[in-house]
């Protein structure tokens, strides 16, 4: 089977069409530069240069492949609307009129549960439990590039979505390195009382994920599922291991949710009006993620996709630490 991944210079796409070419596949990955991908061509990786914004080179990009894998798209809390429309509806809809044009058998897309994210506290979050309103742009936008993507159903092509949840192990860039760089500035404490459990999704099993998604077949096809490790843990207990692991000292200052969203409120309210509308250090989301229960019923990857987690929390954290450990080391 030949497959299509894009995003493949990120951490999901990368770590997935390293262990598509390890099983087997012949794997192309897409990128403006080479050198994001240098280690996948190296393994045998066919890369295609460009950019996902040229519709009609897109669909040159999917000529050939039998499944397309997307893994692209823009990520983050800050940006203006037209940023994430862009980077996650309209990439999505050159990926889907590409698949389509070029007779693709299927697509399987990578979505997000920031989907179900409202800012309150869920455990056991089903796939059709949607809010009545989106919490912020990346979270609507990811609904509505799944949305483009069920659509092509009605011309043929097969779809899946997945939505792992804090995705980990090495080479994550998204998840700890903030946290780390707010610890080492002393910026970083627990948010409320601390014993808030939330799921955490290890690569490998969203490997294993995405490799049965591409082979399921009839009452699989057609559904967004939810991928995590099914096991909820104390976030800031995970924290702490990781900062442990990296001779980091722990987060034992307490601060009052309240207090803490204020602060979020007041640090966005300022940088929108600052030229340029820098970055905040305090996000009112990333405020409610961090002192809130949120967890994924994973019953339907289990049923449909015959998932099971297999590998640990623990090991993907231990391997995170030690490609941190070594990129550090590289940096010195």
């Amino acid at each position: 089977m030949k497959i299509l991944v894009t995003g493949a210079s990120g951490f999901i796409g990368g770590r997935f069409a390293r262990f598509a070419l390890e099983q087997g596949f012949e794997v192309r990955v897409n990128g403006r530069r080479a050198e994001g991908v240098q280690h996948l061509i190296s393994r045998g990786a066919d890369f295609v240069q460009g950019d996902l914004a040229d519709a009609e080179w897109v669909q040159h990009l999917c000529e050939g492949v039998e499944v397309v894998v997307h893994c692209a798209g823009a990520v983050g809390v800050w940006g203006d609307y037209a940023h994430f429309h862009h980077g996650n509806v309209t990439l999505t809809e050159h990926v889907v009129d590409g698949c389509l044009k070029q007779k693709v058998r299927r697509l399987v897309h990578l979505s997000s549960p920031s989907i179900y994210f409202d800012g309150r506290a869920h455990v056991g979050v089903r796939e059709d439990q949607l809010p009545r309103r989106f919490s912020d742009h990346y979270g609507r936008t990811k609904f509505l590039a799944e949305q483009r993507v069920f659509a092509a159903q009605q011309a043929g092509l097969e779809v899946l979505a997945l939505r792992p949840r804090f995705v980990t192990g090495a080479g994550d860039t998204s998840i700890f390195p903030r946290l780390i760089e707010m610890q080492c500035k002393g910026r970083l404490a627990i948010i409320g009382n601390g014993l808030n459990k939330v799921d955490f999704t290890s690569v490998h099993n969203l490997n294993a994920a995405l490799l049965s998604a591409l082979k399921v077949e009839g009452a699989a096809l057609g559904k967004p599922y939810n991928i995590s490790n099914g096991e909820p843990v104390p976030l800031w207990d995970v924290v702490n291991y990781v900062l442990r692991r990296l001779g980091l000292p722990a987060v034992n200052q307490h601060l009052p949710f309240g207090l803490a969203y204020a602060a979020a409120t007041v640090n966005e309210s300022i940088c929108r009006l600052l030229p340029g509308k820098p970055q905040p250090s305090l996000f009112r989301l990333g405020v409610a993620v961090m002192a809130r229960d949120f967890s994924l019923d994973i019953s339907r990857a289990r049923e449909y996709l015959d998932y099971q987690p297999q590998a640990s929390l623990w090991d993907a954290l231990d391997e995170f630490c030690a490609w941190w450990q070594a990129q550090t080391a590289d940096q010195a």
